[in-house]
């Protein structure tokens, strides 16, 4: 028995589990990390990047709360890309390939030089639980170590099955263990649990492959990058590239169905819809004769490629036969087939909004046990079940973000009031506040809670204020600013806009279609008046400028929903005793137990009628 009595256990090294550990320490809690491999603590199982479509919005708001994620990503970067600029801001998402062994180093480090923080290499294979709460762990070394709290993020290593064709391997990831024991005894405590599916597709030799007959994409002109903080730019890059596979792959991956584990029964859990494996997408996509593929680097010191869109748990055969047939694959060397894993999660609406577990005290769950794929999701989940589980121990008020707040509150949220039955994916189409919620704006919306929480340090609050400072200098300028036609016409006809015979405010011309800040400072005062600025403050204030209308409209109806959430719905509320509630309403309510009117409406099967039945029976 380790004699020690921490404030917070984590179980697991990967996203979630490290967000989650260094959030515990940072804020104070005695913290260890139980991993099975110290060797693999944030260990980029599948693809190597971060961020994308509303994922990098995740990663900028974890970053923005004092989490790591957001500076790994920057530090381990070969290449980075702002995704959807030909849309508006609301969609923009930032996106780096990353250096799968740096990323990981750096994560190492990162936490072997946070303070608080111990680690111990070893299974959990259950929890000590006394009188409804968590005490402790026991490993399978029989070791048991007690703490006042536990986090869980297990990814995909409880009862984990590994399918490459009909051969099936235990295991939590390619050469590594299964965790057994927790899911059973989590079971005979009253907890539900499912099972799930994901995949990853083949690693090739990159010296093998001919790039001339693919189409190189390159990273940014002016890269960006995750953190607020102070981490470099990139200077140099790595391409990924694109092909695209045929009818003749097709055809001989259509070969190996009857082997396939998805098709002849074999794997009977469900995969993620948003990122299927390429014989579902054959399958599926019966009419489509290609399929688009990502060649992605592995790092600055490797030649291994991942081949993103090529996921699969056919025969490695059929895999290494069909690759041969797509352009530049023609003589390609495998590294490594891809495989499918089934694993056991807990569906989500078992939680609390601050993660921890209706049933057991001081137990939270982080991460794919929950439901969730992708590093971002879990991470997302890890920072929070990390804060809440030091402020339970601490006495302190729970944290939690709300929709309008964060796609970490979205996400959460989804989780708890509707679960899932599938790998759950974050998208910007989640988000019903997502103008507020702007990959751009995430340290002004999050730092200052983080400041308070303990986590964001005041150097970083003091940035904040100034980015808000300067931004309301920018745009007080713009508005006050007046151009004559003259000045303004010549600029208004590089963009094919209609000109003006009237003297208007540069705040006025910037809400055109196509005008931008930049396009303003073609004219020499306003240049030498913006040259003080930075690009992100120029940016801000040219999104606040130009969609100040939809801004505010939005705030508006957060207002009105913000109403719903202050009617509070008691504990272990009987609706089984409402009539005129739905057999439905009924049954998902009394599920899922929601704190509030607001969180109640948001329940998939509760209508708004039902809706209107609960408050007049509350009073209102």
């Amino acid at each position: 028995m380790i004699s020690e009595i921490y404030d917070v256990i984590v179980v697991g090294g990967g996203h979630a589990g490290c967000e989650a550990a260094a959030a515990a320490a940072n804020l104070g809690s005695k913290t260890l990390l139980i991993t099975m491999n110290m060797q693999t603590i944030g260990q980029m199982s599948c693809n190597p990047a971060m961020g994308g479509i509303a994922k990098g919005q995740i990663v900028r708001e974890i970053d923005a709360m004092g989490g790591y994620s957001g500076i790994i990503a920057d530090k381990s970067a070969i290449q980075f890309k702002m995704l959807n600029l030909s849309k508006g801001p609301a969609m923009w998402s930032p996106r780096t390939q990353n250096d799968r062994m740096q990323f990981a180093q750096e994560w190492r480090i990162a936490l072997e030089q946070t303070p608080n923080l111990d680690f111990f290499q070893d299974m959990v294979k259950s929890l000590l639980i006394e009188n409804g709460k968590v005490t402790g762990v026991v490993t399978s070394l029989g070791l048991t170590i007690r703490s006042k709290s536990v986090v869980l993020t297990n990814g995909t290593f409880l009862n984990g099955l590994i399918h490459v064709g009909a051969k099936q391997l235990g295991g939590g990831r390619m050469g590594e263990p299964r965790a057994m024991g927790i899911t059973e005894q989590l079971v005979s405590l009253g907890f539900e649990a499912g099972r799930m599916k994901t995949g990853t597709p083949a690693r090739v030799d990159g010296r093998s492959l001919d790039y001339s007959k693919m189409e190189e994409q390159k990273g940014d002109e002016n890269p960006q990058k995750f953190s607020f903080s102070n981490t470099a730019k990139l200077t140099k890059q790595l391409s990924c590239h694109i092909v695209y596979t045929n009818e003749t792959v097709h055809d001989i991956l259509r070969e190996g169905f009857s082997e396939s584990p998805m098709f002849n029964g074999t794997i009977q859990s469900t995969g993620p819809r948003y990122c299927p494996s390429i014989e579902d997408k054959v399958n599926r996509f019966a009419e489509r004769t290609r399929h688009q593929l990502f060649v992605e680097p592995e790092g600055w010191n490797t030649v291994e490629i991942y081949v993103n869109g090529f996921s699969s748990s056919l025969p490695e055969d059929i895999q290494m036969k069909a690759m041969r047939h797509i352009p530049g694959f023609e003589n390609a060397k495998v590294f490594r087939p891809g495989y499918a894993i089934e694993y056991d999660y807990f569906p989500p609406t078992q939680l609390h909004h601050t993660l921890e577990t209706k049933i057991i005290d001081n137990l939270y769950f982080a991460g794919q046990i929950n439901g969730t794929t992708g590093y971002e999701e879990a991470a997302g989940q890890g920072i929070m079940a990390g804060i809440n589980a030091h402020n339970k121990v601490h006495e302190k008020e729970h944290f939690i973000l709300n929709r309008d707040e964060a796609y970490i509150g979205v996400l959460i949220d989804d989780l708890i009031t509707k679960g899932t039955e599938e790998p759950y994916r974050m998208f910007t189409s989640r988000a019903e506040y997502r103008l507020l919620l702007r990959q751009d704006n995430a340290d002004i919306r999050l730092t200052e809670k983080a400041y308070k929480l303990g986590l964001a340090d005041a150097e970083r609050l003091r940035n904040v204020e100034k980015k808000i400072e300067d931004s309301a200098k920018l745009e007080s300028y713009l508005k006050e600013t007046s151009l004559k036609p003259g000045t303004i016409n010549p600029l208004l006809a590089s963009i094919d806009s209609a000109p003006v015979d009237q003297a208007f405010r540069a705040s006025q011309i910037l809400t055109r279609p196509n005008m931008t800040v930049e396009k303003l400072e073609e004219i020499d005062f306003i240049n030498q008046e913006l040259s003080v600025f930075s690009g992100e403050i120029k940016e801000q204030a040219e999104i606040n400028i130009k969609y100040r209308g939809y801004i505010e409209k939005e705030k508006e109806n957060v207002a009105k929903l913000n109403r719903l959430e202050t009617i509070k719905i008691p504990e272990d509320f009987d609706y089984q005793k409402i009539s005129s509630l739905s057999s439905e309403a009924k049954q998902k309510l009394t599920k899922v137990q929601p704190k509030t009117i607001a969180q109640a409406a948001r329940i998939s099967g509760v209508s708004p009628s039902d809706i209107n039945v609960l408050l007049i029976f509350l009073g209102r």
